[in-house]
């Protein structure tokens, strides 16, 4: 192969992780929101060994097990933020509807200039 044949495979790998990185976000996501729901905490160290473990267990090379892992931290790191903002989303969106809800300080909107009627 030459190396025009191999940075071609390498453009296509790296298409394809990016599919499976944004697949992995959007299943974080959704852990997110169940998270939100039954009050989960955002960080689960155990459950990150795990991963780190299925890692290391996949990997057949070259990479070595250390810098597969700190891929992996980074990985999980973003996940996590993702899960931040969806918990961050779904209070704020209790919220509001906590604010419209009669009695909850729903009155007449004020008019564009600032004043009240």
């Amino acid at each position: 192969m030459t190396i025009e044949e191999l940075r071609i495979r390498i453009d296509e790998l790296d298409r394809q992780l990016v599919e499976l990185l944004c697949e992995r976000a959007r299943s974080a996501q959704l852990i997110g929101r169940m998270k939100a729901s039954t009050s989960l905490p955002v960080y689960e160290p155990d459950r990150e060994r795990i991963v780190y473990a299925n890692v290391r267990a996949a990997n057949k090379g070259p990479l070595p097990d250390i810098e597969l892992t700190h891929i992996y931290e980074r990985i999980i790191d973003v996940m996590r933020a993702l899960q931040r903002n969806e918990l961050a989303s779904q209070r704020n969106a209790q919220a509001a509807s906590a604010e419209s809800a009669p009695g909850h300080g729903a009155g007449s909107p004020i008019p564009e200039t600032g004043k009240n009627p």
